[in-house]
């Protein structure tokens, strides 16, 4: 097995400049004393919050989050003008208003419509900065601009330049939200093929994409990668380097079938699963080696963030299947070495694809696609493996297993602070990849399920792990709908593992999930959680994110319907406060009060 994988310089692979986050400084623009006294504590205060940022974040391709602070405290109109145009000029995506004082609400407020925004009011007893935060926050909700406000537990001394840690919590969560809005916009989901077997998730909803996400959908007939792969549109030389690294890096796992194929006809679905990998990657985000073989068209790609193939059935009943380059695409390191994970949804289910997308915005790792399959009650763990589910698995878990597009830095083998965890890919040791390989096998397909053979990976996650399960749904009347599961991956006994998973496909990736659970409602059991899941698939991220996907959700105005997020972690804009005491009723009326981000662009 080689041991040379690198870790890449992080890199833009996608049209247009990463987006920055924009700090406002407002001030109390009254002259002759009262603004001249404030200057310099409000001016520190953007550069405090600038600098904190930019050394704790990176945006998914681990290029740093860069702030833009306007040029003047923001004391009225004229200067929030002049901050908005160059915000403009500058790329900011993200709009971040901080103040120690009272400040004119109305003539200071960001009213840029399309702008995530955010406002810290300093807690202090000498200006009231709090005063002006609940006074802007009432603007925002006046005119239909909704936006998140931040203020400290604890009163803070005026001098006092620190950022208290509940107010880094909130600014981190916000500002990673309002960059995954951004970074999403403009961009395009690639939509390679069409409805795979009747899943609800693969009819491409191009007005969802549009409206809530301000992205546009490609789509693109699965011949492509035929015509691809007869003409030769792919780089013969990467495609070399790529199939020896393949055979050195991706042993094969047992053949379950009754009537193995040929070995002839295994190394030519090598050779043709590694070629579409390449060309799936090309689609997405083209590739400059072809302008130089002469196809200048297909060099250019299509500038997509998030990709899906269709594959079942057309495709898998004559071809190789999607699974191995679905799975190696989505995984953090390949014969390039360790690099950002291209998005890949199995069976083209763009809403599954979506909520992949949403993970990885927010974490910068890679996601995990599986069925959301079985819920193995503690009762039905003991009849069949004469065992006792004990631990966070204690009361049943959620069997998540699927052929195609589970990254294999699912395997728990990398390791956060002496933890087992899921990583940005430049955090990744060459160490760390390569045990994640070493821990995967590649099963020839079964041609039960697809007749035109290929390989699926075959891992366990063999740790205990924080994860979180999340997923969206289309409902008719109400649009999109979210729904998040915090919980964690358990590393079950070896001989309760294999019992189980024997019965199902030992081909496949497996991950057996606990979900956290409240006592109450769709959370007061495991099968209560399984058997109020919307959909056959579910994405899985490493980590609690669900405060995060929650505040993202706000921003695009998707309700969250169903999550066990512990309610002093959520975090909304303030105008969601006006629409009810219950937050889950409040979140449907907001969202449907305000519409989709885009949908009035």
């Amino acid at each position: 097995m080689s041991t040379a994988l690198k870790v890449n310089k992080p890199a833009n692979r996608l049209i247009g400049d990463m987006p920055k986050v924009g700090i406002r400084p407002t001030i109390d623009g009254r002259r002759k004393g009262v603004r001249e006294s404030l200057e310099k504590q409000t001016m520190g205060m953007a550069e405090a919050v600038a600098a904190l940022i930019e050394k704790t974040l990176r945006h998914p391709n681990g290029l740093p989050v860069e702030c833009v602070i306007a040029d003047t405290c923001i004391g009225g109109v004229a200067e929030a003008a002049m901050a908005a145009e160059k915000f403009r000029k500058a790329g900011v995506g993200v709009s971040l208003t901080v103040t120690p004082c009272w400040c004119y609400g109305a003539e200071t407020m960001d009213m840029d419509t399309l702008t995530p925004k955010a406002v810290w009011g300093f807690n202090g007893t000498e200006r009231p900065g709090a005063v002006y935060l609940a006074a802007v926050s009432a603007g925002h909700t006046q005119k239909g601009l909704p936006a998140f406000t931040i203020y400290g537990r604890d009163v803070q001394d005026s001098g006092d330049k620190s950022i208290p840690a509940d107010v880094q919590e909130r600014l981190f969560s916000f500002v990673k939200a309002g960059l995954a809005v951004a970074n999403m916009r403009g961009k395009s989901y690639l939509s390679v093929g069409g409805v795979s077997m009747g899943i609800a998730g693969s009819v491409v909803n191009h007005d969802f994409f549009e409206d809530y996400l301000g992205m546009r959908v490609e789509c693109v007939d699965m011949t492509e990668l035929i015509r691809r792969v007869e003409e030769k549109i792919y780089d013969e030389e990467e495609f070399a380097r790529a199939l020896a690294w393949v055979k050195a890096n991706c042993p094969e796992g047992k053949d379950y079938n009754t009537t193995p194929s040929s070995r002839q006809r295994k190394d030519a679905d090598w050779e043709f699963t590694v070629k579409c990998a390449l060309i799936m990657r090309d689609l997405m985000v083209g590739n400059p080696r072809l302008a130089k073989l002469g196809f200048k068209e297909e060099a250019m790609g299509h500038n997509a963030i998030l990709s899906g193939f269709q594959g079942q059935r057309q495709w898998t009943d004559h071809f190789p299947n999607g699974d191995f380059f679905e799975a190696i695409l989505n995984t953090s390191f390949d014969w390039n070495g360790i690099r950002e994970s291209y998005l890949v949804a199995t069976e083209n289910d763009s809403l599954n694809g979506v909520c992949m997308l949403f993970g990885h915005l927010l974490t910068g790792a890679a996601q995990i696609f599986a069925d959301v399959r079985t819920f193995w009650s503690p009762e039905a763990v003991k009849r069949v493996t004469g065992q006792s589910l004990t631990g966070a698995a204690a009361q049943g878990v959620i069997h998540l297993i699927n052929s195609g597009a589970a990254a294999l830095d699912g395997c728990g083998l990398q390791q956060k602070q002496g933890q087992p965890a899921m990583k940005p890919f430049w955090e990744i040791t060459p160490a760390e990849a390569e045990a994640c390989l070493k821990a995967t096998t590649w099963a020839p397909a079964i041609t039960e399920y697809f007749r035109g053979g290929g390989y699926s990976s075959s891992f366990g996650t063999r740790a205990d792990m924080p994860a979180t399960m999340f997923r969206l749904n289309l409902v008719k009347g109400q649009g999109p709908v979210l729904q998040i599961a915090e919980g964690q991956f358990v590393a079950l006994p070896e001989s309760i593992y294999r019992v189980l998973e024997e019965r199902t496909n030992p081909t496949w990736p497996t991950h057996w999930f606990a979900p956290n659970l409240t006592g109450q409602g769709a959370f007061r059991d495991p099968y209560a959680v399984m058997n109020a899941w919307g959909a056959n698939h579910g994405a899985i991220s490493f980590g609690h994110i669900g405060a995060d996907l929650i505040a993202l959700a706000a921003m695009l105005r998707i309700p969250v319907f169903m999550h066990n997020v512990p309610e002093t972690r959520v975090f909304r804009p303030s105008a969601w406060n006006a629409f009810g005491a219950n937050p889950e009723n409040a979140d449907f009326r907001a969202c449907a009060n305000f519409g989709a981000l885009y949908g009035k662009v």
